[in-house]
């Protein structure tokens, strides 16, 4: 019976998360109210409160359960020791990440919620620093692949791992944003592995 308790609370909470992510999409987060997330997941306002005790922790949650697994993904490629040149796994791990975007619809989602529908000024208070979170960690995971690749000597001379990396950061952040914001209709989607290749081969 605890079991099987359990895991109806583990259920209950992944429903919350998702009906958060889809209230989250439609209002934004600041004009969301964990009535309307309440409503959405067919649960009462207290069944929320007794999985989450604010909104913020609520979107803490939402964000970690699809970014998380994303990460784990990616910085399997990225750390790989199957590339022997350091260059070639950042090259696989950039273009895993968009190959999850394309698969993943609620990885889609959320992104689209921070980036699109979450404003930075407002009662939240820690927005956006959990928003910043996953990008920062990113910048620093290249880097340190950048400095293998430094180290094994495939990286162009004169090129730092600091100015590499922070170029490739903003180079996927643009990618991303042109994408969630369809600027270039869906004809751009074929041409990012060939971009992520041409990229790449300016680092050599």
């Amino acid at each position: 019976m605890a079991r099987k308790t359990k895991e109806e609370a583990s259920r209950t909470r992944q429903q919350i998360i998702d009906a958060a992510r889809n209230v989250f999409h439609q209002h934004g987060v600041v004009r969301s109210t964990l009535e309307q997330v309440a409503a959405s997941a067919g649960l009462t306002r207290g069944a929320v409160y007794w999985h989450f005790k604010d909104k913020m922790e609520l979107f803490h949650a939402m964000q970690a359960n699809v970014l998380d697994p994303t990460s784990e993904r990616v910085d399997a490629l990225l750390f790989s020791t199957a590339h022997a040149d350091p260059l070639d796994a950042i090259e696989a791990a950039l273009k895993e990440f968009f190959r999850v975007l394309d698969e993943c619809p609620t990885l889609r989602q959320v992104l689209e919620i921070l980036t699109l529908r979450c404003e930075l000024v407002d009662p939240l208070g820690d927005t956006r620093a959990a928003i910043q979170r996953p990008g920062r960690e990113f910048l620093t995971k290249l880097e340190q692949v950048y400095g293998s690749a430094a180290a094994h000597g495939s990286l162009r001379h004169g090129l730092s791992p600091a100015a590499a990396a922070l170029d490739t950061w903003l180079f996927v952040g643009g990618l991303l944003h042109a994408l969630l914001e369809r600027h270039f209709g869906d004809d751009f989607r074929p041409q990012i592995d060939n971009t992520i290749k041409l990229h790449m081969s300016l680092r050599r």
